[in-house]
């Protein structure tokens, strides 16, 4: 999957959107209840398990940027 944000550009990963992508998928049949979504910045697993369950997402943190900023 790729993520593009309105004023950032392409950006690494978007959990929000992988798993709504994850959930579509699932719902049209495409794919199990478990999902794995590669991202710019890594791999995401999905899993959803249907209506009235949470969507779980799993995958690795990592800091990406440090920055200083005066005000």
């Amino acid at each position: 999957m790729r993520v593009w944000e309105r004023g950032s550009g392409e950006t690494m990963a978007c959990g929000t959107g992988a798993c709504a992508s994850a959930a579509i998928t699932i719902l049209k049949g495409l794919t199990d209840n478990e999902v794995s979504i590669k991202l710019l910045g890594g791999v995401l697993s999905i899993v959803w398990k249907g209506a009235n369950n949470s969507v779980v997402m799993t995958g690795a943190a990592c800091r990406v940027y440090d920055g200083i900023i005066t005000i």
